[in-house]
C-alpha cells in the first residue's frame, strides 16, 4: 500500500504531551495558496474567527485490563465498545490462543469468540483499568487526563480524539465550539491491510448529533472540524440526514466534501484510514508535500505531536 507509506524517523514519535496544551507547534496549510506557515497552537483562534468550531465530546474508557487466566496466564482485555446487553462489550483480547467461551478472567466472562482476537465479553461492574495509551507510546502517562481533551464527558471511546487533546479551558472560550458525539471504536486505529483502499471495510462507529446543533452545523457559512472523526461524522449526517447511528463512512481520495471547510488534526500513522482521510482533504500530492515539511521541520508526530490545520 505505497500510497499511505511512509518513512518517519523513530525520534519523531511524541512519547509525551507538552505543557501547556496549547504550547504545540501548528502546521498551517491554506489550500487557496498552498502555502505552509509554522506558528505555534495558541495562535489557532486568529485563524478560523470567521469559522464554526465542531468538536465530539466523546471521553476514553479505562477499559485496558490486564488479567490472568485460572492456570495463572497473563491476558489483556481492551474493551472497545458497550453493547446493548447487561454488561456486554466488544472487545480485543491477547493472546487469543486457546481461550475458550465460558472462560472468567477476573471482572471479565469471555462470551463468544468474534475472529481476528475479537470477543464478545460479558463485564461486572464499570471499566477500571488503564486508559488505553497507543503501543508506540512507551512512556507511561503520569496523569491520564492527558489522554482526554478538556470537554470530554460522554464515556465510550477506545482511543482519544487526538487533535482535540491541544485545547485547553480558555481556548474554548474563545472558539465556542459546538459538541457532537462518537465514540471511537476499532475502525479509528485499525490499519487498512489490504492492497487496494476500496478492499478495506469499515465496521462503523456510533455517534449522536444534537438537532439544535446540526442546525448550527447545517447553516453555518465556514465549517471547521476538529479531528477526522469529526469529519466522518459531519459527512455522514449530511449525506444521510439521520442524527444518530453507526457511520461506516471511509473517506478516500477523490472523496466530495459536502460540510466541513477546513480541518484540524494531528499527524497520523502509516497505512492508516485517518491519514486517507488527509490526502481526500488535501490531496495526495499536497499531502505528501506537507508531511515532508513536517519531517524536515522536525514536528511530533501521533497522538502526543504536534498539529496541523487546513484552511
Amino acid at each position: 500500500m505505497t500510497l499511505l507509506d511512509y518513512e518517519l524517523p523513530s525520534e519523531l514519535i511524541a512519547q509525551r504531551p507538552v505543557e501547556p496544551r496549547d504550547a504545540s507547534r501548528l502546521l498551517v496549510y491554506r489550500r487557496n495558496s498552498a502555502t505552509i506557515e509554522h506558528l505555534v497552537f495558541s495562535d489557532l483562534p486568529g485563524l478560523v474567527a470567521d469559522a464554526l468550531v465542531v468538536v465530539h465530546d466523546s471521553r476514553v474508557v479505562p477499559g485496558r485490563l490486564r488479567l490472568r487466566r485460572a492456570s495463572g496466564g497473563a491476558v489483556e482485555v481492551l474493551l472497545v465498545e458497550a453493547l446493548a446487553g447487561k454488561g456486554l462489550w466488544e472487545a480485543l483480547v491477547r493472546p487469543a490462543r486457546r481461550l475458550r467461551a465460558g472462560e472468567q478472567l477476573g471482572p471479565i466472562e469471555l462470551v463468544e469468540s468474534l475472529g481476528d482476537g475479537r470477543w464478545l465479553v460479558r463485564l461486572v461492574g464499570e471499566p477500571d483499568g488503564e486508559v488505553p495509551l497507543p503501543p508506540y507510546i512507551r512512556e507511561p502517562l503520569e496523569d491520564p487526563e492527558r489522554y482526554q481533551t478538556v470537554y470530554a464527558r460522554d464515556p465510550g471511546s477506545a482511543a482519544a480524539p487526538t487533535a482535540g487533546l491541544h485545547l485547553t479551558p480558555g481556548m474554548l472560550v474563545n472558539l465556542d465550539p459546538i459538541r457532537i458525539t462518537l465514540h471511537v471504536g476499532l475502525d479509528t486505529f485499525r490499519p487498512v491491510a489490504g492492497s487496494r483502499l476500496e478492499e478495506h471495510v469499515l465496521h462503523g462507529e456510533r455517534y449522536t448529533v444534537d438537532s439544535s446543533a446540526w442546525a448550527r452545523i447545517a447553516n453555518a457559512r465556514r465549517l471547521l472540524a476538529v479531528g477526522t472523526t469529526t469529519v466522518r461524522v459531519l459527512e455522514t449526517v449530511v449525506r444521510t440526514g439521520e442524527l444518530s447511528g453507526r457511520t461506516t463512512l471511509f473517506v478516500t481520495p477523490g472523496f466530495t466534501f459536502r460540510r466541513v471547510d477546513a480541518l484540524l488534526t494531528n499527524f497520523h500513522l502509516p497505512r492508516s484510514t485517518l491519514l486517507a482521510l488527509v490526502m481526500a482533504f488535501v490531496g495526495v500530492e499536497e499531502a505528501w508535500r506537507i508531511y515532508r515539511v513536517a519531517v524536515d521541520e522536525r514536528y511530533r508526530f501521533y497522538s502526543f505531536g504536534d498539529a496541523m490545520v487546513v484552511l
